[in-house]
């Protein structure tokens, strides 16, 4: 099992990825993408699990003052995203090709019960 979290903020949802893990002993990576420069190929990964519009925080004041929270298609949704990965919810656990997005723990546990 390769876990990432990618976080663009942290907030309760990553502190529980975070935890989820932990107390499992389970290794993950944080990915801090105000750090990490986000890939087309890992946008790419999000988006072929999820749907690019399933990533994009359209919570909140601030979240919704950013063009790509009104945007309905799939290319500029990636491409703002690109430029912008503030805009992504936070946090994607990844697990090779298999995305969460925001805290999802049932998932989580059968990711660990496949090991």
């Amino acid at each position: 099992m390769n876990i990432q979290i990618y976080l663009s903020k942290k907030n309760p949802d990553v502190l529980k990825a975070e935890r989820f893990f932990k107390e499992r002993r389970i290794p993950y990576q944080l990915l801090d993408l105000k750090k990490h420069k986000l890939g087309k190929k890992e946008l790419d990964v999000f988006v072929n699990a999820v749907g690019a519009k399933a990533l994009v925080d359209r919570e909140g004041k601030k979240a919704l003052e950013r063009p790509v929270a009104h945007m309905s298609t799939d290319s500029l949704i990636v491409a703002e995203l690109l430029s912008d990965p503030a805009a992504l919810i936070s946090p994607i656990v990844r697990n090779g090709s298999k995305i969460t997005v925001g805290a999802d723990e049932s998932v989580w546990k059968e990711w660990v019960a496949q090991g």
